[in-house]
């Protein structure tokens, strides 16, 4: 097993991209990519959740959280493709098949996140709390999205909650960042459903692998960087209308949220080719959101000038 350790998910990124770049060459489904089996990782600051790494590897954060917020809904609902529409390709009948959110939230009609909280508050040693994701009565049959992540496991200890992702498969490059984004998330709104201090996160992978198409920019030095956004604790009474809001870009008055409401609001408005109102949004956000939204619409306009055909708007 190699271990990796770092305080932010930008440390940690640049470590698990110098990883996999030395892995042996594999090719599934034909497509050639390098691999190094059994991976685990530590994030000893799970907030500082947002990467910045210009130019090699520029975000879209109003993507990082639409996926949080729609999986965090029990969702999969085709309103995610208005902020990534390459995901459509992976759907059946128009509906991603290995969404997370109703697996979460309503598998067999039981709530596992309000499970866990439940469980951790009436015994807080348990080694029972367990969000089951992988499903083979449905992931089996020839869906074309499979989900990458397993299961999620929580761990209350000294007042401190730690959490852990096992993950079959993990793309380093373009799936990680999202993935760390609404995983460490969903960790720190369990640990404030708890009245726990946030504890380490553990990203646990069976196959860690770059694709070869990704290798020129992965070559490219760049510092990567991990940047910490507001807090994001709310009570769990009213949290999937809190949702609901910040999904519609309402404000919520919760300064955490709102950024997250106002991140959303602002991408619409590029989408609408209402550029110069949605850079002024962006702008007035301020915060690592507001910066890194500006990068992105930054990169939007340079990947439409280098190319015949429009750039991928939403695309990871």
């Amino acid at each position: 097993m190699t271990n990796l350790t770092a305080e932010t998910v930008g440390d940690l990124f640049t470590q698990a991209v110098t990883l996999a770049k030395s892995g042996r060459q594999t090719s599934p489904r034909g497509m050639p990519t390098r691999e190094v089996l059994d991976v685990s990782m530590r994030i000893t600051r799970p907030r500082a959740r947002l990467l910045l790494a210009p130019p090699a590897r520029v975000l879209n954060p109003a993507y990082a959280v639409a996926e949080t917020v729609w999986i965090l809904s029990g969702s999969d609902a085709p309103w995610i493709y208005d902020y990534n529409g390459r995901l459509a390709r992976y759907a059946d009948e128009g509906v991603l098949r290995g969404a997370y959110g109703p697996r979460m939230r309503s598998w067999g009609g039981v709530d596992q996140l309000e499970r866990v909280v439940s469980l951790l508050k009436s015994d807080p040693d348990s080694r029972r709390a367990v969000i089951q994701l992988y499903d083979p009565s449905r992931d089996a049959i020839g869906h074309k999205d499979v989900p990458c992540t397993l299961a999620f496991r929580f761990h209350l200890r000294e007042g401190r909650l730690h959490m852990s992702t096992t993950m079959r498969s993990q793309d380093v490059w373009t799936g990680m960042p999202y993935d760390l984004f609404s995983f460490t998330t969903i960790q720190e709104l369990v640990a404030g459903w708890l009245d726990a201090d946030l504890g380490d996160y553990h990203h646990h992978i069976d196959s860690l692998h770059i694709y070869d198409s990704n290798l020129d920019q992965a070559d490219t030095e760049t510092p990567a960087a991990g940047y910490s956004l507001p807090a994001l604790a709310v009570p769990w009474r009213g949290f999937d209308d809190l949702l609901t809001s910040v999904r519609d870009g309402v404000t919520t008055g919760h300064p955490g949220w709102d950024a997250m409401a106002a991140t959303l609001r602002s991408y619409r408005l590029w989408t609408a080719a209402e550029r110069d109102q949605a850079r002024e949004a962006a702008s007035a956000l301020g915060g690592s959101l507001g910066s890194a939204l500006l990068v992105w619409y930054d990169e939007l306009v340079r990947r439409r000038a280098g190319s015949s055909q429009p750039a991928a708007v939403g695309a990871r």
